[in-house]
């Protein structure tokens, strides 16, 4: 299977879409098939999400492209990833900001999306087991922040480690169907806007979902 053409393919289908230029040449030259498991190899440039280790998923892409459309992001951000999972979301906040927090409460999930971000050289971020603390308060503020599964509401840990004029998006809801939403922090309250349905498996930790 020839990966780069299937990646081509998969970057122009999200274009009629997804309008960041810069978001869709990150993806274009990401190569997801190392961030999934070898039997879904063959899978990779297809627009669906796809198993990973532990129960968790590496998302659709055109979620991914979504979300991080949704950040804003010019290159001179310091960003927040909460749930690392395989690692490709990470990959291409990289390869779009400044420095990049990530945090992952599955150690085997975070050991391994570091061998692979480490193969593609990503020196602008840095990984760590987050346990059931949410978010990563020690580098707060920060200029956007990704939350890569479902929480219950927008947390105000959240929101207290968002800079001024910052993004959250975050999806919301049940344990099972979300909605999309990107927060906007003012000085004083946010701006939320609804980017549609979404499926995340659940954000576990303080002030989200519990483990039981």
């Amino acid at each position: 299977m020839d990966m780069s053409k299937a990646r081509e393919k998969l970057v122009k289908q999200l274009s009629y879409e997804i309008k960041d230029r810069k978001v869709l040449e990150a993806m274009g030259r990401i190569p997801r098939e190392l961030f999934v498991p070898a039997a879904s190899q063959h899978l990779a440039y297809e627009n669906i999400p796809l198993p990973i280790a532990l129960g968790q998923t590496i998302s659709q892409p055109f979620i991914v492209a979504l979300m991080t459309e949704a950040l804003e992001l010019s290159g001179t951000e310091k960003v927040l990833e909460i749930g690392t999972g395989s690692g490709y979301q990470t990959a291409l906040l990289c390869a779009l900001a400044e420095k990049v927090i990530t945090v992952e409460r599955h150690r085997l999930l975070m050991e391994n999306a570091k061998k692979t971000l480490d193969l593609l050289q990503n020196k602008n971020m840095e990984l760590h087991l987050s346990g059931t603390k949410l978010g990563w308060p020690e580098e707060a503020p920060y200029n956007a922040i990704i939350v890569t599964a479902g929480a219950p509401n927008i947390a105000p840990e959240l929101l207290d480690q968002l800079a001024i004029g910052g993004r959250l998006v975050i999806p919301v809801g049940s344990p099972f169907d979300q909605e999309l939403m990107k927060v906007i922090k003012h000085t004083v309250g946010t701006t939320k806007i609804n980017l549609g349905a979404c499926r995340f498996v659940p954000l576990i930790g303080d002030g989200a979902w519990s483990a039981d």
